[in-house]
């Protein structure tokens, strides 16, 4: 009797203990199984979330023309042309892919130059979207490569902000989204490389961009770089695509200078310092160990002459950015709007000072006055275009030969047919070297470049 009594009592301590085991396996169950859950949910995954609905698709189509002749070229300028007549001109629709970003909610999207600035039509895709959207084209800069699209829209758009200029860490983790061969919301990971990343620009000048080990390839271009807040950092671009884990953005500080313009003003306007830089001596660039750009000169009443740069500094840098050349200087200078502050360290002498330049808009007819004391010419606006009307003997344009009556039709690869879109095209070249254009004499044309 006493031992059946043991026994019950013994059982009953082992299935009192194995409930204990399996309430507290339960506990830790519910207790571990948010935590884990909340452990996927990192904060990359709530930025994707946060941001991916104003990251598009967009879509451009471009309309090219050939001309086609069933006869082979003979050689021969009156043979061609007189087969010339019979060839057809045919018409054929291409297509090109890549990504932006939406930055109001009005339908305003920031994208890449490149991607939209051939195109005869544009189209949207919206992330939730089955049917794709016909945007607008607002203006671009090629310089920068950047572009502002409009879609029309009735409802409040998703869009994202803009973080700070230059608030950026190195190492600092960052997301890049884009659509890719038209996948929707593809997204990277990596960290901030360099955030100042000078590279040439391809035309003797110098950009700065970010960089990062994030992936970014032609479908990423002109989507957005973000920050783990989901901010916008950059535009990604594909400017490096054998590089293996190196990728580029434009900084948010030049897209914010570009987005406002563009939508405010319709055109970039250039900032004026007031300086002409010329190029130093090689023999100080040996002495030194690096470059700069030497003031030649300093324009009375400018806010260079009011910030106290002289005739013979060197410019060293620009808002913490080195300055190896004059081309550097100017194409630094090109990212700043009229009213920003700029600080330029410079060398005078044996001293290093710095001085606060406050920015203003390029006055009315710098342009002109820059194309006569820089390159000794003056053009006009006639019937058939851009005509030079004068001159200067002994200036560069009389060492190769130019005339008054000459025509200029392209300017940097840019058709200019009149004095608006020969400006503009000189504000956005300025201070480059050399000066390359299209010139007709006569029936005859020439390719000129100008040192």
């Amino acid at each position: 009797m006493i031992s059946r009594k043991a026994e019950a009592r013994g059982a009953w301590r082992v299935a009192r203990g194995t409930c204990k085991i399996l309430l507290l396996t339960i506990l830790v169950m519910i207790i571990t199984l948010p935590s884990l859950a909340y452990e996927r949910r990192s904060a990359v995954v709530d930025t994707v979330a946060k941001a991916g609905p104003a990251v598009v698709n967009i879509r451009t189509e471009q309309i090219v023309q050939r001309r086609s002749s069933p006869f082979f070229g003979f050689g021969d300028s009156f043979f061609d042309d007189f087969f010339r007549q019979f060839s057809q001109t045919r018409s054929y629709r291409t297509q090109s892919l890549g990504s932006g970003a939406i930055i109001d909610s009005r339908g305003y999207l920031v994208t890449n130059a490149h991607v939209v600035e051939k195109a005869s039509k544009i189209y949207v895709a919206l992330p939730g979207e089955h049917k794709e959207r016909e945007a607008s084209l607002v203006g671009l800069d090629q310089a920068t490569d950047l572009a502002v699209i409009k879609v029309v829209t009735e409802q409040s758009l998703p869009n994202l902000t803009f973080a700070d200029d230059d608030d950026l860490l190195l190492g600092e983790t960052v997301i890049a989204i884009g659509n890719p061969l038209g996948l929707e919301n593809s997204v990277t990971t990596g960290v901030v490389s360099a955030p100042k990343r000078r590279l040439p620009d391809g035309e003797g000048g110098v950009a700065v961009f970010i960089q990062t080990d994030a992936l970014i390839n032609p479908g990423n271009s002109g989507g957005p770089l973000l920050d783990i807040n989901g901010r916008l950092i950059g535009i990604n671009t594909a400017i490096a695509q054998q590089a293996q884990g190196i990728g580029f953005a434009i900084p948010v500080k030049v897209v914010r200078r570009v987005v406002n313009d563009l939508v405010v003003h319709g055109r970039l306007r250039s900032a004026y310092a007031g300086i002409l830089p010329g190029e130093i001596s090689k023999s100080m660039v040996k002495s030194r160990g690096a470059g700069g750009a030497l003031v030649t000169e300093v324009d009375q009443g400018s806010p260079a002459e009011k910030a106290g740069v002289h005739v013979a500094d060197v410019i060293l840098e620009v808002d913490g950015v080195q300055t190896d050349s004059a081309s550097e200087y100017l194409a630094l200078l090109r990212t700043y709007p009229p009213g920003a502050k700029i600080i330029l360290m410079l060398l005078r002498g044996e001293e290093v000072l710095s001085q606060t330049i406050n920015l203003v808009e390029l006055p009315p007819g710098y342009v002109m006055l820059y194309l006569e004391r820089i390159f000794g010419f003056s053009v006009e606006e006639d019937r058939q275009g851009i005509v030079i009307t004068k001159v200067l003997s002994r200036s560069p344009a009389s060492q190769i030969e130019l005339k008054p009556g000459d025509r200029i039709t392209e300017l940097e690869g840019v058709r200019v047919d009149n004095l608006e879109t020969f400006v503009a095209r000189m504000e956005e070249t300025l201070g480059r070297l050399p000066l390359r254009f299209t010139l007709f004499r006569g029936q005859r044309g020439y390719l000129v470049e100008m040192p």
